[in-house]
């Protein structure tokens, strides 16, 4: 049987599944299988290729094309950011330190 898995769950939905499989005396693995076969096993149809995207995004996170927009539309941001240390120079410093 193949396996699944869904990363970046947000933190609220995974705790009311958690609280749901409670409810449902069952682990979070079983609560998980019962929501998918109700899903797989109705008459809903499936959204069509050319549908939008789900736009319910991790909290916080915004797509390129936003980001670049919202750069554009203040170019002081982008003065900011090149005065930020670089995420490589951050690491290295934090295994240098040790």
């Amino acid at each position: 049987m193949p396996n699944l898995s869904i990363k970046d769950v947000p933190e609220a939905w995974a705790l009311a599944l958690r609280e749901r499989a409670a409810r449902n005396h069952r682990s979070l693995q079983g609560e998980l299988m019962a929501l998918i076969q109700r899903v797989v096993e109705s008459d809903a149809p499936l959204p069509d290729a050319g549908a939008k995207p789900l736009t319910s995004r991790r909290q916080g996170w915004k797509t390129v094309e936003q980001i670049a927009a919202e750069l554009r539309a203040n170019p002081h941001d982008i003065k900011l950011c090149r005065e930020l240390p670089r995420g490589v120079d951050i690491i290295r410093e934090e295994r240098d330190a040790r």
